[in-house]
């Protein structure tokens, strides 16, 4: 079966659709699958839910999507970095769903793994429990997580190779692996394409089983979230 496509087009051609849900790989505004994010809103496809830590920032990544009110609601755990994600949210035109950033990757995992739910003590007490069950384990109280899935997972790394097998770097190992497993259909972006057996099958995080699509970028911006320098001397 081809996995390698030309353009992030070509790649989502057949697996969009109005209301649906996405998770969108990365950890602030790293290893974001870009491409994918700009292709996907070049679909016109409205009413998304989309799961990802965050939200991007205004004007790139997610916040692309927000600009043309393509998203109905996110599930995150930071939004802190984007002005028109508060505005929308604010003033009810978005809803959210927040997560400690821990759950959600648990979330995740769990989804791929096809637990549909597990228990944590994070929360408890907390308006992140409310309207769900909490059960008492020995002297402990824990509340109930559910799994998630997405209909689509867009996924960014650092290698690939056409087979769909991926190497991730650093910090954006955090959330794009465990995505790649829980999406029904997953479409990866990635920095070097390679032939199968490039890759040495240690250094492999994601094996190609879960991956159904594959490009490689023609372009990374990889900007700054938060430039923090020392004064000089």
């Amino acid at each position: 079966m081809k996995k390698v496509y030309d353009s992030a087009a070509r790649a989502l051609e057949g697996v969009v659709f109005d209301g649906m849900s996405v998770m969108a790989g990365g950890f602030g505004l790293c290893g974001i699958p870009e491409n994918l994010t700009r292709a996907l809103k070049a679909t016109g496809v409205r009413d998304l839910t989309v799961i990802s830590n965050n939200c991007g920032i205004d004007g790139f990544g997610l916040g692309e999507l927000l600009e043309t009110r393509q998203i109905r609601k996110m599930i995150s755990s930071y939004v802190g970095e984007n002005k028109l994600f508060a505005q929308q949210f604010l003033s009810g035109e978005l809803e959210l769903e927040f997560a400690p950033q821990g759950t959600l990757a648990e979330r995740i995992r769990a989804g791929g793994a096809g637990i549909p739910a597990f228990y944590t003590k994070t929360g408890v007490g907390t308006l992140v429990a409310d309207g769900k069950e909490v059960r008492q384990f020995g002297d402990e109280s824990y509340l109930m997580e559910t799994g998630l899935t997405a209909d689509l997972s867009l996924i960014k790394a650092w290698k690939g190779d056409t087979e769909g097998n991926l190497v991730f770097r650093k910090t954006a190992r955090n959330f794009n692996p465990m995505m790649a497993t829980a999406g029904k259909f997953t479409v990866a972006e990635v920095e070097h394409l390679v032939q199968p057996g490039d890759i040495d099958p240690d250094q492999i995080h994601t094996p190609g089983i879960f991956v159904n699509r594959i490009i490689q970028g023609p372009a990374f911006e990889k900007r700054i979230e938060q430039r923090t320098v020392r004064q000089r001397a």
